[in-house]
């Protein structure tokens, strides 16, 4: 088997996987391939896919690499696919950024930094698989630690959590101070937080062309109770 056909065969498993392929499975499938040809590979690709002006390009994300539809065509995209954005509160964000930055980190250590009640934000993140449980802390009580997925990487385009922005660019993110937090907003409009449905499966199909930062309160989310522990 030639190198041309090689190359052939790791173009057509980026395409096929359902998450980001690493260079080491890569290597795996194809026969008389290491990882580091296959990143050369990978790189020649990406180089080809460029110079001849394709509507796609090769991310390295996730500890793997994964087709995607370059970002300025995402609305013709959204409009075939009929895809909601991925729906986050900046309740969610910013429990997700706590996670991110501090992981492994109990619920209680989240709510220390937050100053309100995480409960309903954790299992939302959860059950978008965006954080999860990653163990417990050595501690009386044995509290449940939590940390991000590799999901999380997907979703943000990130390679690795050295990837991760710095606070100042996750600050810029987020609406300004004075719009509505905890408590302020409609607790009938935040209800997808408490109870994600569809932006969950949504979430788990692929990664969305858009996340959204909603900017209302949770319902849920409440000053912690004394002594709380989870």
């Amino acid at each position: 088997m030639d190198r041309e056909r090689r190359k052939q065969i790791v173009e057509a498993l980026i395409l096929a996987a359902e998450e980001p392929i690493s260079a080491k499975r890569l290597a795996d499938l194809v026969p008389h391939l290491t990882p580091a040809k296959a990143k050369e590979m990978v790189k020649e690709l990406s180089a080809e896919y460029e110079e001849s002006g394709r509507g796609f390009e090769i991310w390295e994300v996730a500890g793997g690499y994964q087709l995607r539809t370059l970002p300025d065509l995402a609305p013709y995209v959204r409009g075939l696919l009929k895809e909601r954005a991925l729906r986050l509160s900046r309740a969610a964000i910013e429990t997700l950024s706590v996670v991110a930055y501090k992981q492994p980190v109990t619920r209680a250590e989240i709510e220390h930094i937050r100053g309100v009640d995480v409960g309903a934000v954790i299992r939302s993140l959860v059950e978008r698989n965006l954080i999860r449980i990653a163990g417990h802390r050595e501690v009386p009580g044995r509290p449940m630690v939590y940390g991000t997925t590799r999901r999380f990487l997907e979703v943000f385009g990130l390679k690795s959590l050295d990837d991760l922005p710095t606070l100042r660019e996750i600050e810029e993110l987020l609406p300004p101070a004075d719009e509505p937090r905890e408590g302020e907003g409609d607790a009938s409009e935040a209800s997808a937080e408490a109870t994600p449905g569809e932006d969950a499966e949504e979430a788990s199909a692929g990664a969305p062309a858009v996340i959204e930062i909603a900017t209302e309160s949770d319902p849920d989310e409440r000053p912690p109770e004394p002594h709380e522990i989870h």
